[in-house]
């Protein structure tokens, strides 16, 4: 009966990683935020049921303590929020009064030229790294995009893992196989059928070797008769030729008699005694005696009696089938209870109502996900497009300063004044300066921005998602107390309080079994629960009140033992010795071709009419003795072959009918004793076959339920769906482009210094300052 295994459910590709990636930009915002926040979360600080004023002083130093890095970066970020702008104000007012460089006026020197290409070297320095940092922000902005976009279908493919995990249906339906079975082995040719065919089968192991043996005895005392049969017809044979050829052996002596006195004193050697037969055939023992005591059992019915008793033994299926046809429709009943009993337990097993829960969760969940799909959908365009902007006021300073460093060096001319410069050179100057107002407007902007979603995101990061990897969000959710009115055990239905999401999380990751992972069996006995002993016993009930009776089996009646007995005895051979010994010895005492032979050579010195009459006699006795021997020799040969082998045959006769009618008794006392014993253990091996499918069921569920049933890697796998797209992907990206943009607005501090420098080697001064330089530096 084969059950098989419960298949993996194939579960969804999982989320897709959005394009654009920036590793090495997400590695140095990780090791920031470390070295931002460098302590371990305080999970003895977090309780979502406690109070803000149940906080101590401790407490609130502590959680100061943990934020410590956050709050100096955001101290740092006010500052640079209030200063700049109010230095860019100082500046601008300070250079319209003709400070901070605002007189058009360059001092000339014999190492401007040098200073000149220095800074010309780190302005390019310096807006290469903003030309960077714009770059990777504005990927990092896209690729939030991107991250937002493909969140909701690896969303819905992770709730949709979750919610086909679950396969206790497969095990339900598989107490389809053993009752399938047990039917088809009650229904057409089932119980009666196969137990009546085992039944007879264990009668016939015993009864094959009596009914073998008597049918072979049978045969033996057939083929006995018919040799002793033979054996009479063949005595008959001899006696009559016997007869016959011995008158004419008579008259052929008479003859050669008349020849040899006519022949006269040559012939008179010649002895004619001895041409009569050797043996008396009428002496050979009768066997009439015999041949009555076999023919008595050949006429006897005993062959027509065991062909009886096999044909009693084929009819025994049909029997059994006949009086065991109330049994099964019994046992059909409560195969059918059975099949109610086994449909039922899918209502009372653990955690199926849990289930139903996560269900309705995972569908609550994904319709409010599509719900709000196009408003997210609608808002990330606009915010996309805003922090697309603001990564173009980053890129404007930068092109500022390219068009200073391209014009600038172009329309310097060599020996010009710094009143004459041109005004390609003017230009890229006041492009530097534009970099500069450009850098003043918006940098506080950005640095806003950069504060707000620097906090925002870094703190998300490192709460959620760093506390995650280092597991300390487990241990978190696994202390008592920190969220309200919440106890696991409790929700999954479990008793005790053994339950925590460490532990279940580490099973489900090397995907356990979720009886294992939730120690099931300390709530629930699988033996109670898949417990149908109530309906087996009823079936084991119904065999074992069943009574089965069967047409009694006789081998042979004591009138049939007897006359065997007698025809073994009766059927022995008479003294066939004497008999044996004649048959060996010629069929003449004297040999009619040696009395040829004699007569022909006494008719080679004879005359003529003498010599005519010898030939002939030679002639006459050569054609009888061969006459004799072609009707003697077969009759002869047959007769000796058939004593002998009626002497080999009755001679273990007697003995093998003796065994085989111990044989015969030994197995009538057999039946007659243990007849009833092999229906009752056949039918117990029947109903024993019958209660194995439902034990190798019920132990194939509960390996399956302990071992297979709902491999909880999908909830672990859900878990590090949302970990890798709430965190790798989103998070990431914002971090990134946090960074890239923080990056961005510290770069435009020197940019604006070396810029303000730079600009007056270009610009059109309205005071000359004369230097006379043999080499003029460009």
């Amino acid at each position: 009966m084969e059950l098989g295994n419960i298949s993996k459910p194939t579960y969804g590709a999982g989320p897709e990683a959005p394009g654009s990636s920036t590793p090495g930009l997400v590695t140095m915002a990780h090791g920031f935020l470390r070295l931002v926040q460098p302590n371990p979360l305080p999970i003895e600080l977090i309780n979502f049921g406690q109070s803000q004023s149940a906080f101590t002083r401790e407490d609130i130093h502590e959680l100061l303590l943990y934020e410590l890095g956050f709050l100096v970066c955001a101290a740092i970020g006010v500052l640079f929020i209030i200063l700049v702008p109010l230095v860019g104000c100082c500046f601008c007012c300070c250079r319209c009064c003709g400070r901070c460089g605002g007189r058009m006026y360059q001092k000339q020197g014999g190492r401007t030229g040098c200073r000149r290409r220095a800074l010309c070297a780190s302005v390019l320095l310096v807006s290469a790294l903003l030309l960077a940092g714009g770059v990777c922000a504005l990927i990092s902005n896209a690729r939030f995009s991107q991250a937002v976009k493909s969140t909701f279908p690896s969303v819905n493919s992770t709730m949709d893992d979750v919610h086909t995990y679950v396969q206790i249906d497969f095990i339900i339906s598989k107490s389809d196989v053993p009752l399938d079975y047990a039917n088809s082995s009650l229904q057409g040719e089932g119980h009666g059928r196969c137990s009546g065919l085992m039944i007879t089968s264990r009668i016939r192991s015993s009864t094959d070797a009596a009914l073998g043996s008597l049918q072979s005895l049978l045969q033996g005392m057939e083929t006995l008769k018919d040799t002793f049969g033979s054996i009479n017809i063949s005595r008959s044979v001899l006696e009559e030729l016997q007869s016959n050829y011995s008158q004419e052996l008579a008259s052929l002596q008479d003859r050669l008699n008349l020849t040899l006195q006519n022949c006269g004193l040559p012939c008179s050697q010649v002895s004619l005694a001895g041409l009569t037969f050797t043996a008396n055939f009428s002496t050979i023992p009768g066997v009439e005696q015999q041949l009555e005591a076999l023919s008595q059992v050949s006429g006897s019915n005993i062959t027509a009696d065991l062909e009886e008793v096999n044909r009693t033994l084929d009819t025994v299926p049909e029997k059994v089938q006949e009086q065991s046809q109330e049994v099964v429709a019994k046992s059909q009943d409560q195969l059918g209870l059975i099949r109610q009993e086994i449909r039922s337990l899918q209502e009372g097993f653990p955690l199926l109502d849990v289930e139903e829960k996560v269900g309705a969760f995972v569908s609550n969940a994904t319709a409010a996900l599509e719900e709000y799909r196009e408003p997210i959908i609608a808002w990330d365009g606009l915010r996309l497009i805003l922090c697309a902007i603001l990564c173009c006021m980053v890129l404007l300073v930068v092109l500022c300063n390219f068009f200073g460093l391209l014009l600038g060096p172009l329309g310097l001319k060599e020996g010009v004044l710094p009143t004459q410069r041109s005004s390609l050179s003017d230009a890229g100057g006041n492009f530097f300066m534009a970099g500069v107002g450009f850098s003043f407007i918006f940098s506080w902007l950005l640095m806003l921005l950069v504060m707000i979603i620097f906090l925002l995101g870094g703190n998300i990061y490192m709460l959620v998602c760093e506390s995650w990897n280092n597991q300390q969000l487990l241990q978190l959710l696994d202390t008592p107390g920190v969220i309200p009115n919440f106890n696991l055990s409790e929700v999954l239905g479990l008793k005790g309080d053994t339950a925590n999401f460490s532990e279940i999380y580490r099973q489900c990751q090397q995907d356990a079994s979720l009886w294992k992972t939730l120690h099931l069996d300390q709530s629930v006995s699988l033996d109670e629960l898949l417990n149908i002993s109530q309906y087996t016993g009823d079936i084991s009930t119904a065999f074992e009140k069943m009574n089965i009776t069967l047409s009694p089996i006789s081998l042979l009646n004591q009138s049939q033992k007897d006359l065997l007995l007698k025809a073994s005895q009766a059927g022995q051979p008479p003294n066939f010795t004497l008999t044996l010994e004649q048959l060996d010895q010629n069929i003449t005492q004297r040999s009619l071709l040696d009395l040829a032979a004699e007569l022909e050579q006494l008719a080679e010195k004879m005359d003529a009419d003498v010599k005519r009459d010898l030939e002939e006699k030679a002639h006459e006795l050569r054609e009888l003795e061969k006459e004799m021997q072609a009707s003697f020799s077969g009759p002869l040969q047959g007769l000796k072959e058939n004593i002998h082998s009626v002497q080999s045959g009755a001679a273990q006769l007697e003995g093998q009918t003796t065994a085989v009618l111990d044989k015969a008794n030994e197995t009538q006392e057999f039946l007659e004793r243990e007849m009833p014993n092999l229906i009752k253990n056949e039918t117990r091996a029947f109903l024993e076959k019958l209660l194995d499918f439902f034990e190798t069921y019920i132990s194939w569920a509960k390996s399956s339920v302990t071992e297979e049933w709902a491999r909880c890697k999908p909830i672990a796998q859900s878990l590090d769906d949302v970990e890798t797209i709430g965190c790798d992907y989103i998070m990431d990206s914002v971090n990134a482009f946090w960074f890239s943009l923080g990056w961005c607005t510290l770069f435009l501090l020197p940019s604006i210094i070396l810029a303000v420098r730079l600009a007056k080697f270009y610009r059109r001064m309205d005071i000359a300052d004369v230097y006379r330089n043999e080499e003029f530096e460009m």
